[in-house]
């Protein structure tokens, strides 16, 4: 059974900096495509990058230059670099264990990114 757990969400002004991080137990990430969503309120939810098996990464035009998604195979842990941030960012960040062909299967209760 895959557990993910996010955390390093918060409250930061605009132009500030996070960094989300995905810690996994259950299985190894790296064998997988990972993704960070994120869910804005009255809103659908959002792909916002993703890491594939081959360390490939794609990100959604509302962050790229923005955003860095990482993994650190050794700690089975996935990142998410947060920079330059604007308030339109603020939303519950998730990630997920998936393909965005076939869909996510497991995901993290969320952190919340506040900015202001």
């Amino acid at each position: 059974h895959v557990q993910l757990v996010e955390s390093g969400g918060g409250s930061v002004q605009v132009g500030g900096s996070l960094r989300l991080s995905c810690v996994a137990s259950g299985d190894t990430i790296s064998r997988y495509c990972m993704g960070w969503f994120r869910l804005i309120p009255d809103k659908e939810r959002e792909g916002v990058a993703g890491i594939e098996s081959d360390g490939s990464t794609s990100y959604a035009d509302s962050v790229k230059g923005r955003f860095t998604i990482s993994r650190d195979n050794a700690k089975n842990t996935l990142y998410l670099q947060l920079n330059s941030l604007k308030s339109e960012d603020t939303a519950v960040y998730y990630c997920a264990r998936g393909d965005w062909n076939v869909g996510f299967d497991y995901w993290g209760q969320g952190t919340q990114v506040t900015v202001s």
